[in-house]
């Protein structure tokens, strides 16, 4: 598509989005995105829920019901939104979000955020070796197919207080056993992104003018990343650095925790025979353990990161602050369910 200015669209054209719906507003990131959008106070929020939804919704959001067996019922509830931004669990039903895709489409919804949150596929032989890649592209696909919507995906790499409390075959660590295992030395350095940072750069993204008004325009404008990535970062830091964290959090001494170091290779190979055996803790291992080669370890997916942060006014944030939110997940139980399910003691 070639560049396009708000000088030449017609007559009543808004070059500011309005109506955003999303898909998840209750849920683990949806959560942070839907409390940044309402504290910019620039948009009028709808969320799409099931009828049998029970996540709670904040107020000042719209709550559209839907029946994701009924098109129609959805494509009824996205009318007149500008964006719509999809986050969904691991455990959502694999056609969820093309319905929703689909159904944006006959809307006539111009901006699609997907299901993205991670990477950018720009490795492809990571992205099949994870066996999320081709999936995400087969998305991001659909949506280019269709000509009606434009994606943007959020490359956040993992975020950092969920993966550092959620287990040892997350970042490495156990909180209970205070066991970690470092991917080789331990001294690899990974892009990786706070909730509330990923919510405030997809609340910063959508307050941006969408076109440039004309030629000598130079500002930030949405369809800069029109079928692209917005790439984010909290912090590059190493496994070495996550402990260093804790040891400050925590007042725990090194003596405290036993460290094992494994290559990061053997630690991927590990997991795909966990996955294979049917133990499904063995996906979040390969899955974790591939981003620190060195193909993608200090990149996102082997591209030197170009971050946006500066560009969209995100703060920096403090390493010990999330470190002390995630051993609060943890002290709290956030992650019992999902350790019980999968048999992790």
């Amino acid at each position: 598509m070639s560049q396009q200015f708000a000088k030449d669209q017609p007559k009543g054209f808004n070059n500011h989005l309005q109506n955003i719906a999303i898909v998840g507003a209750g849920g683990q990131i949806g959560k942070f995105i839907t409390e940044a959008i309402l504290k910019k106070g620039k948009h009028n929020l709808t969320a799409i829920t099931r009828a049998d939804g029970g996540s709670q919704i904040p107020a000042g959001v719209t709550i559209q019901k839907v029946d994701y067996a009924d098109q129609n019922s959805i494509v009824e509830a996205l009318k007149g939104q500008d964006a719509l931004i999809i986050t969904m669990g691991v455990m959502a039903p694999p056609d969820q979000q093309s319905k929703l895709i689909e159904a944006a489409a006959i809307a006539g919804v111009p901006w699609v955020f997907p299901n993205e949150f991670g990477g950018t596929g720009a490795n492809e032989q990571a992205g099949k070796d994870i066996m999320l890649g081709p999936m995400k592209q087969a998305v991001r696909e659909q949506i280019e197919k269709l000509g009606k919507s434009s994606w943007i995906g959020i490359a956040c790499n993992f975020w950092y207080e969920f993966s550092l409390a959620g287990g040892f075959y997350r970042y490495g660590f156990d909180m209970k056993k205070k066991t970690a295992i470092f991917f080789d030395d331990g001294l690899t350095k990974i892009f990786t992104s706070t909730w509330p940072q990923t919510g405030r750069a997809v609340a910063q993204l959508l307050a941006l003018k969408v076109l440039p008004e004309d030629e000598n325009d130079t500002t930030l404008c949405l369809s800069n990343y029109r079928n692209k990535f917005m790439q984010i970062s909290s912090f590059k830091i190493s496994q070495r650095d996550m402990l260093d964290s804790i040891l400050r959090v925590t007042g725990d001494k090194e003596s405290d925790w036993k460290i094992t170091k494994r290559p990061v290779q053997e630690v991927y190979k590990e997991g795909t025979e966990m996955l294979k055996a049917g133990k499904r803790v063995g996906f979040g291992q390969l899955l974790y353990a591939r981003y620190f080669y060195p193909d993608m370890a200090e990149f996102i997916e082997g591209r030197d990161m170009d971050l946006d942060n500066e560009k969209l006014g995100l703060e920096k944030e403090d390493l010990d602050e999330f470190t002390k939110e995630a051993v609060r997940l943890f002290e709290t139980g956030y992650f019992d369910s999902e350790f019980k399910q999968l048999g992790v003691e």
